[in-house]
């Protein structure tokens, strides 16, 4: 099926459904010699599961990696790298109730006039089941990058209306992991906690903003005109389950400046001739859609989950009334989780322009 594949020279392909036998990946184009982190990985794919708090959903998947290809001796070989995920916690009997009908704000409707068949059990293709796919894939990334010295920290800034004041620079992103929830400043995290405690006792739903950083990216990369590197960075984040927005730097909060206000001047730094710099970052290192060296900072807003478990009216497929429940293990906010995906799409899309650059000139 067309769609299933992301990424120019570094490709990831992803397969399967939410309650199928496994969901899983080729990723093509890895460059042939890298150590394959085995340990990284896995934590990588620990940070996004089901069940690891009880503000996410108390489904339990271990999420093992299992690689068929591309790796030998602990290297990658240059060839596609194969892997699947083995599905073993579905409970495909809590979607009975919602095969004839459609969830309100789910992809029910859409993928059933689309094609004209759907998978009910967990939302087949369109769970976010999937993005586990794009956490192995984005690992492998994160891998590469390293030989780069380039970095991707994401954090959650804002649950419903409660929002983070501080900058990004303000903040030690190092405390991220030791919150539950993912927020790195410990006041703001328990109030955020509590927050989709109450949510989760009224049987509702909560989004908000997973903030991204990249550190260390080497200037060049962006591919004008059309592959601009915050246009694939905002396809990237906006190709993610429950996504709705994208701003990198000022993004929407650049209307309220002036451009003698907004424009970031370049200074020549002291015994360097060789790179200059800017004296404030508010195009969020990306100018002319290529990298300039500096952070680049973006924003991605999360929508509330779509499955609430209170009564909402719908229609089933024969066009009648109906009243759906949402039942099983959901989230009652997908941030805490999103953080490692947001951070795995990132990586793909930097690597793929990396791999590209290498064509930009003699």
């Amino acid at each position: 099926m067309a769609g299933s594949t992301y990424g120019t020279l570094f490709k990831l392909t992803t397969f399967g459904e939410s309650h199928g036998e496994a969901i899983g990946g080729i990723v093509d184009g890895c460059p042939a010699g890298l150590q394959i982190d085995l340990e990284f990985i896995t934590s990588e794919l620990q940070r996004r599961k089901p069940g690891q708090s009880h503000i996410t959903t108390q489904r339990k998947e271990e999420d093992t990696v299992k690689f068929l290809s591309g790796i030998f001796e602990g290297k990658s070989t240059g060839h596609p790298i194969g892997f699947i995920i083995e599905n073993t916690n579905q409970k495909s009997n809590d979607y009975e109730h919602i095969k004839d009908a459609f969830r309100p704000s789910h992809a029910d409707f859409t993928y059933q006039q689309k094609y004209g068949i759907r998978d009910y059990r967990g939302g087949g293709r369109s769970s976010a089941r999937e993005t586990a796919c794009r956490i192995v894939g984005g690992a492998i990334a994160k891998l590469i990058l390293r030989y780069h010295n380039v970095s991707i920290k994401a954090y959650v800034s804002q649950v419903g209306t409660l929002k983070l004041t501080k900058s990004y620079k303000e903040l030690d992103l190092s405390l991220t992991e030791k919150s539950i929830v993912r927020c790195p400043d410990e006041d703001m995290a328990t109030k955020m906690i509590t927050y989709i405690e109450d949510i989760r006792k009224q049987g509702d739903t909560v989004g908000g903003i997973v903030s991204c950083v990249i550190k260390g990216t080497p200037v060049g990369l962006g591919e004008p005109v059309f592959d601009k590197l915050h246009a694939e960075l905002g396809k990237a984040m906006l190709g993610i389950n429950a996504v709705k927005g994208f701003e990198y730097g000022e993004g929407f909060n650049s209307t309220n400046f002036k451009g003698s206000e907004l424009n970031d001047l370049f200074f020549q730094q002291e015994n360097n001739k060789t790179n200059s710099l800017t004296k404030t970052n508010h195009s969020g290192g990306i100018q002319g859609g290529i990298s300039n060296g500096e952070d680049i900072y973006f924003n991605v807003a999360f929508k509330p989950v779509a499955t609430i478990m209170q009564d909402q009216q719908t229609i089933d497929e024969s066009g009648n009334e109906t009243i759906i429940k949402g039942k099983g293990r959901h989230d009652p906010c997908v941030l805490p989780r999103a953080v490692p995906i947001v951070e795995s799409m990132a990586a793909l899309v930097l690597v793929d322009f990396l791999l590209r650059n290498k064509t930009s000139k003699i």
